[in-house]
């Protein structure tokens, strides 16, 4: 009998845990990673380890167009990925790549903090996806190998690597630049090889991708400002108990809020470092590259829900 009641003791005592796998694509120094990190760590505190994310970076489970896949399916619980891959699953998603959309810093955060941000984590749900929380992602400036980039007209005739996105496309080919996609795994050896003369993307990931080794030149003319965006797939999030999906949701907004604050020095770090390491960083006149893509507001403007958002964010103080 005390065998027996022994057992059962230790048998009670056991506590199953939800544990929930999230893939990235980017390297374990990008801050990034240091945030999804941080939601980990706020998960298991909030559960009292009744509840486990399992993080899987560096591209160990596909790019991010496979990530989504995934998500979709069930096979994964949470992705993170630029929004720009989700234009593909719904245009409103084209709102975040327009190119010099927001004023400055403080607006691009109220702006993902109200209404059209709010709005568009839920864009998805109807595909399987469903947004957690946005990260910092700075803004994307020209990089190129062997000319570099002090006004739009010398993108003349240089192929710039963009991720499948049809307003970055629009928008590097507006620019003066023959906007070519290339998956972001095999984006090193295609600039070592030739294949691209160029990319563009933000400091933290310039550094970390060592893409710096191969581009000697860094132009910061900042011309698209988007964010990434953490996603749930709702085949695991309707799963989850109230209060795990509470643990889960609590989290990642505080995870949002600690990149937020750790996004800037890093940035800053990264520019120095790719400095030291011989980039030359360029500080252009924007305004040139500004006038360049007035066309593509005209564009979409003939498009009612994308004006729509559009109005609403430049509506938004």
């Amino acid at each position: 009998m005390i065998v027996c009641f022994m057992a059962a003791g230790c048998a009670g005592s056991r506590r199953e845990v939800t544990v929930v796998k999230l893939g990235h694509v980017l390297d374990i120094s990008h801050p990034v990673h240091h945030a999804m990190e941080y939601l980990a760590e706020r998960v298991a505190e909030k559960s009292e380890g009744r509840m486990r994310i399992d993080i899987y970076p560096s591209r160990q489970l596909g790019s991010e167009r496979e990530l989504l896949e995934l998500l979709q399916i069930g096979s994964l619980g949470i992705a993170k990925t630029t929004t720009m891959v989700l234009e593909g699953f719904s245009p409103a998603y084209e709102v975040f790549t327009m190119p010099y959309l927001f004023r400055d810093r403080e607006h691009y955060f109220n702006v993902l903090e109200g209404e059209v941000g709010q709005q568009l984590l839920l864009e998805c749900q109807d595909f399987w996806l469903r947004g957690l929380c946005y990260y910092d992602s700075g803004s994307r400036s020209f990089y190129t190998k062997d000319k570099a980039i002090r006004t739009p007209d010398d993108l003349k005739g240089l192929k710039i690597r963009t991720p499948e996105s049809p307003t970055a496309l629009k928008t590097v080919n507006l620019l003066g630049g023959s906007a070519t996609p290339i998956a972001w795994g095999e984006l090193y050896s295609a600039l070592q090889q030739g294949v691209v003369d160029g990319a563009e993307n933000n400091p933290p990931t310039l550094l970390t991708s060592r893409q710096f080794e191969v581009c000697r030149y860094y132009t910061l003319d900042e011309h698209i400002t988007v964010p990434d965006i953490l996603v749930v797939s709702t085949h695991i999030w309707k799963r989850l108990t109230t209060e795990e999906q509470t643990w889960l949701q609590e989290a990642a907004l505080e995870s949002y809020r600690f990149q937020k604050e750790i996004w800037q020095k890093a940035s800053e770090e990264a520019l120095e470092a790719v400095r030291q390491a011989g980039v030359e960083v360029i500080i252009p006149d924007k305004s040139l590259f500004r006038q360049k893509v007035l066309p593509l507001y005209e564009e979409y403007m003939k498009r009612p829900e994308l004006s729509a958002l559009i109005a609403k964010v430049e509506e938004t103080e």
